[in-house]
């Protein structure tokens, strides 16, 4: 088996606030497989490194990317060790030998899903901003058909937040309307609690990361009292060992995981943790970490095939101006795969 690599620059479309800044560009990093009796089919796989997030951001990462298109059979094999410091890049092997098994179609996991008969619920994500700005993005959602919104909170004000969230209430009801929220760890320990309980106000489904990641104890005991239901995220980033992750679900005990394949070790990895939540009854779902279409439409397939009830996060194939053109398509608060559409050719 051969194969090669390239680093890719994406860029937004616009302004993404999150409560650790202000997102602009993203880094990705794309690998290719194919056999020498076949060279012409090709397996695609985006190795999706968050920067600032992912456990392996540090020094190293262009030359393991290097080593992996260099002897790709000996990754392949010992992906699960060789791979295990090294989420992101086992994600991206993991997805373009699928891909390559499957004739190099970007047929990751083929279902219903992928044959463009059946579609994902998922939630409309609306990023941080100005309070007007992101009520104009909800109601955009819901003309969109989206009956489940995610919104990015921690990085204006409190109280904008709980007047947004009021007015959001205001004109509809639980019913309506689904809010999750995300602080993404922006809230301190001392005041998270009160914090929760001026949100519980709004009937909100759930909070990812309510305070920052390693925290454990405190974070247990939010889990415990919090008025709402607590969804680990960050998490879960840093540890990797299958007792590391046992105790930490077991510890904290929260009500949710929210599982990113690219930042805790590719499907694989995301399986451990999948069957670990079952065993504790903690509720879980997926979500896409911003990786462009290539990496969305490995998740989107294999998300189909867990056949879980909630809407996934899988809603950001939009956020590029330099994204590949996809069969991925958004429509009435569901992904769509319409393999009719086909694939932009990925290249630098």
């Amino acid at each position: 088996m051969k194969a090669e690599c390239f680093s890719y620059q994406l860029r937004f479309n616009f302004a993404a606030g999150t409560s650790r800044g202000v997102l602009h560009e993203k880094e990705t990093w794309f690998l290719s497989l194919w056999n020498d009796d076949n060279p012409t089919v090709k397996g695609w796989g985006e190795c999706a490194v968050f920067r600032g997030l992912s456990l392996d951001d540090r020094p190293g990462y262009a030359d393991m990317m290097l080593n992996v298109s260099t002897n790709p059979d000996l990754y392949a094999a010992e992906s699960a060790t060789l791979l295990a410091e090294w989420p992101s890049i086992r994600f991206g092997l993991e997805t373009a030998l699928l891909d390559l098994k499957h004739g190099g179609k970007k047929t990751i996991y083929p279902s219903a899903f992928s044959n463009g008969d059946d579609a994902i619920p998922i939630n409309g994500l609306v990023w941080m901003g100005r309070k007007d700005d992101m009520l104009s993005g909800i109601h955009k959602k819901l003309i969109e058909g989206f009956r489940c919104i995610k919104l990015k909170i921690g990085a204006i004000d409190f109280e904008s937040e709980l007047s947004l969230l009021k007015a959001i209430r205001v004109e509809f009801s639980p019913d309506d309307i689904e809010i999750r929220v995300d602080a993404n760890g922006a809230f301190l320990p001392g005041e998270a609690l009160e914090k929760l309980k001026w949100l519980s106000d709004y009937q909100i489904h759930s909070i990812e990361q309510p305070i920052r990641q390693g925290q454990l104890q405190e974070m247990a005991a939010l889990c415990k009292i919090s008025p709402i239901p607590v969804a680990l995220d960050e998490e879960l980033i840093i540890h990797q060992t299958y007792d590391e992750k046992f105790e930490i679900l077991k510890t904290i005990h929260p009500q949710y995981v929210i599982i990113k394949p690219a930042l805790v070790g590719g499907f694989s990895g995301s399986m451990e943790w999948i069957h670990m939540a079952n065993e504790l009854h903690i509720g879980w779902w997926i979500t896409s970490a911003l990786e462009s279409n290539v990496g969305l439409n490995a998740i989107a397939q294999w998300t189909y095939t867990l056949e879980n009830p909630f809407p996934q996060g899988l809603g950001t194939g939009q956020l590029y101006e330099n994204n590949f053109t996809s069969p991925l398509v958004v429509k009435n608060g569901s992904l769509f795969y319409l393999p009719s559409l086909g694939w932009q050719d990925i290249k630098i």
